[in-house]
């Protein structure tokens, strides 16, 4: 599968909505939900014009994984940019019916060859203990562990907790 790693614009908004809503009872299952507001389209412009205002001052970057013909596979992240430290915070998200086909793996590397072709040198990264999947898709992409926090929240009734994990240049 060939795909791209684009910078969010204003112009995805519809194809953005469209995939999360897709996806929501998926990505509720891994992560806290948003809450129904975030579905409506008004709101969610709001919140997409808000992310590209984050994003034209440095402070994040949003990117769109895309196959392609143009469809909306995910999303990563770069987060809490810190040009002092080369360093940001990295998140990604693949729909449903693309998760076991190397998407994010393969979104993550183009996204980290980028950064790193841009200074960045250290990226931190996190997922939930039970997400195995993200685990592997960060540790082929040569982030190391750091650790298990100590901390324990609830979710979709289970107990879970966070891993640490950060990619050096």
């Amino acid at each position: 599968m060939n795909i791209t790693v684009e910078k969010l614009r204003f112009e995805d908004a519809r194809a953005v909505i469209d995939f999360e809503k897709e996806n929501r009872a998926y990505f509720e299952r891994m992560v806290p939900s948003r809450g129904d507001d975030y579905y409506y389209f008004d709101n969610f412009i709001l919140r997409h014009e808000q992310l590209l205002n984050e994003q034209s001052k440095g402070l994040s970057y949003f990117y769109l994984i895309r196959e392609t013909n143009g469809e909306v596979l995910g999303r990563v992240n770069l987060i809490d940019i810190d040009r002092s430290q080369k360093s940001g915070h990295i998140g990604y998200r693949v729909g449903e019916k693309h998760t076991g086909q190397g998407v994010a793996c393969k979104a993550l590397h183009i996204l980290i060859d980028n950064l790193s072709k841009d200074g960045f040198t250290k990226i931190f990264a996190k997922t939930t203990n039970n997400n195995l999947a993200s685990q592997k898709v960060l540790e082929k992409n040569d982030f190391q562990k750091l650790g298990q926090s100590d901390d324990d929240f609830i979710m979709n009734g289970e107990k879970l907790s966070f891993v640490h994990y950060l990619w050096t240049k």
